[in-house]
């Protein structure tokens, strides 16, 4: 398992530690609306799937923001899905503050499905762990990175040349 820290103090990660090769877990997370979306809901795209510990700190927004930004430039073919677990009325708020359109901002809260199919969940806090994953439009992880410190940025470069070598 990835070995990561959340201001400098060790957390357990809970679940499957996702690798390149891998089939992508399935998971079901609520939109803002409340409804439910599952990976299968982006079906045949190119997706960056952002995991954030809450969208209301400073790196967290920072890092939806820079996707956000980023995604406009990769193309509809690519869907950046940024997940947290947030309520879902908290990334509401957020979402309608912020005016992002190009990142689909998703709950975890319920029962922490995608948390623990990608091996995110951090025991001790109950948030997701700073992670990015890119799938290739067949499901196929194509890059994983478990940011070793939770209040540190992911290597946004990386990410999003995998994203564009998994169009």
């Amino acid at each position: 398992m990835a070995s990561v820290t959340f201001k400098g103090n060790p957390v357990t990660l809970l679940g499957n530690e996702v690798k390149v090769g891998d089939k992508a877990p399935q998971f079901t997370v609520l939109d803002n609306d409340l409804s439910e979306v599952t990976l299968d809901d982006t079906k045949g795209s190119v997706r960056i799937i952002s995991a954030v510990p809450s969208i209301d700190t400073s790196v967290c927004d920072a890092q939806t923001r820079r996707f956000n930004e980023e995604a406009a430039k990769l193309g509809k073919e690519v869907k950046v899905l940024t997940i947290s677990c947030d309520l879902p009325f908290a990334q509401k708020r957020w979402c309608t503050a912020s005016g992002l359109e190009h990142v689909q901002v998703l709950s975890d809260h319920r029962d922490l499905s995608f948390g623990k199919a990608y091996g995110a969940v951090m025991k001790e806090l109950r948030l997701l762990a700073r992670s990015v994953f890119v799938l290739d439009s067949s499901g196929t992880v194509t890059y994983v990175e478990y940011v070793s410190e939770g209040t540190n940025h992911p290597d946004y470069e990386k990410a999003l040349e995998a994203a564009k070598k998994a169009r």
